[in-house]
């Protein structure tokens, strides 16, 4: 039986566990080459670090058009205003001073066939290997009536940056007895349980400076992860000021009127005051451009290798991979980053790439001071990953000295992993 993952264990580990069975072979090889990676996220810069690492000879770049990186996890808590957006932002620096060429560029187009990738100034780069790790984009047509002119008046705040400050700067003007809607879109989709999350930290929020305010959930699902604990959770912080309407009850939200900032759902219209409105998802645009993204949107791949299902020498990670049973998270992606590292490595050298076993912990923090967790473990499954035993949740019922605890773990993991990805 497998030893079950701590929440230490996923702190100062985070996804060494991904690469621990190619360490031996990856501290030997010898073959270079060129492998491009598209996209600077925690999947794609931990990729090329792990394979910067691994072997000096290689020649790796990384092509991001963004000179900073703004983190998704914690973004909840600018929303909420107990963050500031610097403390979500990390630069290239230190990869660009180990050896990683970073390009900082949209890429265009990409030739499979040519093994070439052709960024936004016309440049052509040549590769042995692609990685793509291009994220999440929103499936606008998913929404009648979403698309990027009514985020800015509905803001989705699923990409941290301008649209987080939005949403804040919007929940900061409410009036005091205003409602604020979250539409939350079935799975797949980034980070599942985030939407709670900032359903909770808003309520805080309301609670602290407009406490005759409420929140209201309008979800296509009926069960989310940690339900129990989010409720419990609700129901111990903020009394009745969280409503949720679930898919049963008519809470999937099928289009919306940016005009009136109306959500229509199944079985009424709302009006919300404030209206955030997260659309359904598909794997980032760039991997449609390269053909590696199938009729669902999302990206096939074999488990082992991380390589395409669909188009040669070209690897997919992070929240764009139709990965089965591991989330779309940030310690996904970075322990995806390092597995496929490992993988590029040994079929460098000609090893079969071995088996990876993925790591990963989510932590969502409902109030300052209280946090609770979930860590998995993942292998290859067929084609996709599974959760194998050994994995942790909080319990429902613990102490709310453990759910202190947690939430400072949070931030130690956060500080881990974001050092650990981008130095």
């Amino acid at each position: 039986m497998n030893a079950p993952v701590t929440r230490r264990d996923a702190i100062l580990g985070i996804t060494a566990v991904a690469t621990s069975l190619a360490v031996p072979s990856i501290l030997h090889a010898q073959s270079a080459g060129r492998i491009v990676v598209v996209g600077g996220g925690f999947g794609g810069a931990a990729c090329a670090r792990a394979l910067k690492r691994a072997q000096r000879s290689l020649q790796v770049i990384l092509i991001e058009p963004n000179a900073v990186f703004t983190s998704c996890p914690f973004s909840n808590e600018v929303v909420a205003g107990l963050r500031d957006i610097e403390a979500q932002q990390f630069g290239y620096d230190t990869l660009a001073a180990e050896g990683i060429t970073v390009i900082r560029q949209a890429v265009t187009t990409i030739e499979p066939q040519q093994r070439s990738v052709l960024t936004a100034d016309g440049v052509a780069l040549p590769y042995d290997r692609l990685v793509l790790s291009p994220g999440i984009d929103f499936h606008f047509e998913g929404l009648p009536g979403y698309d990027e002119a009514a985020a800015e008046i509905m803001p989705h705040a699923w990409k941290a940056g301008a649209q987080t400050l939005l949403l804040r700067r919007q929940l900061e003007a409410m009036e005091d007895g205003g409602t604020v809607a979250i539409a939350i879109p079935a799975n797949p989709s980034r980070c599942p349980p985030a939407p709670y999350e900032r359903a909770s930290l808003i309520a805080h929020y309301l609670k602290t400076k407009k406490p005759r305010s409420k929140v209201l959930i309008l979800d296509a699902k009926d069960n989310f992860s940690q339900q129990r604990l989010f409720e419990k959770a609700w129901k111990e912080l903020y009394g009745d000021m969280i409503e949720r309407v679930a898919l049963s009850q008519g809470g999937r939200a099928t289009s919306v009127d940016p005009a009136t900032k109306t959500i229509i759902t199944e079985f009424g219209n709302y009006t919300p005051d404030v209206a955030n409105v997260i659309p359904p998802q598909r794997a980032g645009s760039i991997a449609e451009i390269a053909g590696a993204a199938d009729a669902t949107g999302w990206c096939p791949i074999d488990p082992v290798t991380f390589e395409s299902k669909l188009v040669k020498n070209v690897h997919v990670i992070g929240d764009a991979c139709l990965g089965g049973g591991i989330p779309k998270s940030a310690s996904a992606a970075s322990a995806q980053g390092k597995a496929c590292a490992a993988a590029i490595i040994n079929l460098f050298a000609g090893r079969a790439p071995e088996a990876p076993r993925l790591t990963g912990v989510c932590y969502n923090t409902v109030a300052p001071g209280y946090g609770f967790s979930l860590a998995g473990n993942y292998q290859p499954k067929g084609d996709i990953f599974a959760e194998v035993e050994g994995g942790a949740t909080s319990p429902v019922d613990a102490p709310r000295e453990l759910r202190a605890r947690e939430a400072t773990e949070a931030e130690r993991w956060f500080q881990t992993i974001t050092a650990d990805t981008f130095g």
